[in-house]
């Protein structure tokens, strides 16, 4: 065979060996939203295509992205706002979601939920899954995994997701192939991810819980913390620390948290908000609005929350009122009918 027919197979096979592992990959790496919501929540900020527009922006875990509705804010003060939560979002996390935020938008205003500086060291794979499968390729995701991967974790299973989940072959059902087709609808409303029971539990309070492990704040927490500072300031953001109203013995915010946070905020000049202080003034009943006895607030607690933080956040900063951007508001139109869908079947559902 002459050389030119050698060069050509030899591309023609690495072609077909690349569409081969991708087509592997794509059907392998599980991507039913509706089997796992929570995994996806990042996966709704990166297909938005009107991300641009958004003036706030809310970092952390669930005490942000069960407790902050971007639509109340919209509606009630018009700022475009988005909730780029996840399970358990570490420093390390939010710093690299952080990075892709700035790559998308310039938000006036960053919200971290300041929960996760309660951890110190790395957690879980599947944590770090809901993050790092999501991120694009980039060299800062690249970096922040050095950090962030628990033992027995590779870099390469995150270029490559193949490497982690090629033994999945068993568990594929005819459902997983048709989904590569289909368009699957968000799983959430803006990063708000909506519950809607009602578990009444007691107001907030830890009593009986043990006391931190650990004194302070751990120095790898502390370095991704000091590197949210520094991003937010390079792209001129405010940065703004807050407390969810939520607190009970499984998930205990101790006073020795509190004082740490308090004293990070001083050292940083940021304002930080503890609306475990504000439960009556924000209306909070906890008979009514959370779904778990108390651990997390449901769509109606969310609400007044929502409702209180907005008044704050308008008051404080200068923010666009987008509601008479007719495109923008024609596709918050459609977000908020989303909105109201879930509530209403939430209800209809009890």
């Amino acid at each position: 065979m002459k050389p030119i027919k050698w060069v050509g197979a030899a591309v023609v096979f690495a072609l077909l060996s690349a569409l081969l592992f991708g087509a592997a990959q794509a059907l392998l790496v599980p991507h039913d939203k509706q089997a796992n919501p929570e995994a996806f929540l990042l996966s709704d900020y990166f297909d938005a295509d009107h991300t641009s527009a958004d003036e706030v922006v809310f970092l952390g875990d669930c005490e942000v992205y069960e407790a902050f509705s971007p639509v109340i804010l919209w509606q009630e003060q018009g700022i475009s706002a988005r909730v780029c939560g996840t399970p358990q979002q570490l420093m390390w996390h939010s710093y690299a979601v952080l990075e892709e935020v700035f790559e998308r938008s310039d938000p006036k205003v960053v919200v971290l939920g300041v929960y996760g500086l309660v951890y110190s060291e790395p957690q879980s794979e599947a944590y770090n899954r809901m993050v790092f499968d999501r991120l694009p390729a980039s060299p800062a995701k690249w970096k922040v995994l050095g950090d962030a991967m628990t033992e027995g974790e590779s870099r390469a299973s995150y270029l490559f997701p193949l490497l982690r989940y090629h033994d999945r072959w068993s568990e594929l059902s005819r459902r997983d192939v048709t989904m590569l087709f289909e368009a699957q609808p968000p799983v959430s409303v803006r990063g708000y991810f909506m519950q809607t029971g009602v578990v009444p539990g007691d107001a907030p309070g830890h009593e009986g819980a043990l006391p931190p492990s650990e004194s302070a704040f751990g120095p790898m927490t502390l370095e991704y913390f000091d590197r949210i500072v520094s991003l937010c300031r390079d792209h001129g953001a405010d940065l703004v620390l807050i407390k969810a109203p939520t607190d009970s013995w499984r998930y205990p915010w101790h006073e020795e948290y509190e004082t740490q946070v308090v004293s990070l905020a001083e050292q940083y000049g940021l304002p930080y908000y503890n609306f475990l202080n504000e439960i009556e003034t924000i209306g909070l009943d906890f008979t009514t609005d959370t779904y778990d006895q108390g651990l997390h607030l449901n769509v109606y607690g969310a609400e007044k929350l929502t409702s209180h933080f907005g008044k704050i956040l308008a008051q404080a900063y200068d923010l666009t009122d987008g509601r008479q951007n007719g495109t923008l508001a024609a596709a918050w139109n459609e977000d908020i009918t989303r909105y109201e869908a879930q509530k209403r079947e939430g209800r209809e559902q009890k």
